[in-house]
């Protein structure tokens, strides 16, 4: 299971029981506490010596103010304002898959609308046998269906083309969130509305809009539109949050996040697409010779290590440590990740939490020893059509350095002796 290198492994049990304890460095304080009185074993803490919270003292469960520093971030200077901006989901201090819909990322054209359910309406229309109107009380009659899905922006990772820009996880790779969506797929709702009058599908494109005052637009081809495509209405098993496009918003398993409009409000079936703005001049990648790859939509495979990782350095000193990451795939599903620790001289193959879904976040894991030499952390994904995500050497040979979108290189945290880890460029 690894290429040119010999793993370590002590016994973990025997190391966290104190019997290790003699070599771990700074984790002696830790490992070998159970030899001498600790006080937050011996002395009654306060906490067991008073009543604590009742059942309603807080009637939607928020997160505790210990993990207060779990949040959203923007960046002040990428954006002219935050009406029309995006902030980071904190991907380096959250595991497993599911992201919490607080946490999860957020992408504004004109600012997160109030939208209620009573004045929700979606209009389908154009090359449609009936054109049709639903309210938010209509869709939910339908039979609905549930997935969990990776939303990523196409500018993720976009400020690292040109080399090492934003010193966190959370900035590099943060405009991603991965949820279960409840919906309708909208194939139910086109086949509602009839698709006689359109003729040959094959052609045939439907463009999506926004009830937001950008008016925020996309085509998407029928082909799509009537595979996996989803109008959800929850998300996590509760109602979508405003600025995630309360009440309805499109879901567009695989592929970049401005396809998946939030406050959806219209459905056009036509004859092409509409070449808006937002796959024109945005959306589209630049490449080394001024010209432009239009309908890139799907995201390829893509991996990144959480922690180490700036945001989330080693605190424990040396001895057994968790690597551990996020993989995933917009053309299918995660079958395996590579970490390397010497900047892709040897690989080691991770474990992966569970076995990997299509369009969805999948969770690695390299259980492992550190001895504190410095480490170039990388993590490289392979999806299930044998697709292997590529160094930015390869990327750039045939993208160049003009695009911003659909950056799915490999990531390289230098990890040092003390356990910080930052951004370094490793081509």
């Amino acid at each position: 299971m690894s290429d040119n290198t010999t793993r370590n492994s002590p016994s973990r049990r025997a190391f966290l029981s104190g019997a290790a304890a003699a070599g771990a460095g700074a984790l002696t304080t830790t490992a070998a506490t159970a030899q001498t009185a600790d006080p937050l074993i011996t002395d009654v803490q306060p906490w067991a010596q008073e009543f604590g919270e009742g059942v309603d003292a807080v009637r939607y469960g928020l997160p505790t103010a210990h993990e207060g520093d779990v949040i959203r971030r923007n960046v002040e200077w990428l954006t002219a304002d935050t009406i029309s901006s995006i902030n980071f989901t904190p991907i380096h201090a959250l595991d497993g898959t599911i992201t919490p819909q607080g946490c999860a990322f957020e992408r504004h054209h004109s600012g997160a609308i109030d939208l209620k359910k009573d004045d929700y309406r979606l209009m389908i229309n154009g090359l449609v046998d009936t054109p049709l109107v639903f309210s938010y009380a209509d869709l939910e009659r339908f039979p609905r269906e549930n997935h969990v899905y990776f939303c990523e922006c196409a500018a993720n990772t976009g400020m690292e083309w040109a080399g090492a820009q934003l010193n966190g996880a959370q900035f590099t790779h943060g405009m991603i969130h991965n949820m279960e969506y409840t919906g309708v797929p909208l194939r139910t709702l086109l086949e509602e509305a009839g698709l006689d009058t359109a003729g040959d599908l094959k052609n045939k494109w439907v463009f999506v809009e926004g009830a937001d005052a950008s008016s925020n637009g996309r085509s998407i081809p029928m082909e799509k539109a009537l595979d996996d495509v989803l109008i959800a209405f929850k998300a996590n098993g509760e109602a979508l949050r405003r600025e995630h496009g309360y009440p309805v918003r499109l879901v567009v398993p695989g592929w970049e996040g401005n396809m998946w409009v939030k406050w959806i409000r219209r459905i056009e079936v036509m004859d092409g697409p509409v070449e808006s703005r937002e796959e024109t001049s945005k959306y589209t990648d630049v490449l080394e010779d001024g010209t432009a790859r239009k309908w890139t939509w799907a995201m390829d495979a893509k991996s990144v290590v959480t922690s180490p990782s700036p945001q989330s350095p080693i605190t424990h000193g040396t001895g057994p440590l968790v690597i551990s990451g996020l993989a995933w795939s917009g053309r299918g599903a995660i079958t395996r990740v590579d970490v390397s620790k010497d900047g892709g001289k040897n690989w080691e193959t991770a474990r992966l939490a569970k076995p990997g879904e299509k369009m969805a976040l999948t969770r690695f894991y390299l259980d492992t020893d550190w001895d504190g030499t410095e480490m170039m952390l990388q993590s490289r994904a392979i999806d299930d059509t044998g697709y292997v995500q590529p160094t930015k050497t390869q990327l750039r040979a045939v993208r160049g350095l003009n695009s911003i979108y659909h950056n799915n290189c490999i990531q390289t945290w230098l990890v040092r002796s003390n356990g910080e880890a930052e951004n370094v460029e490793v081509s």
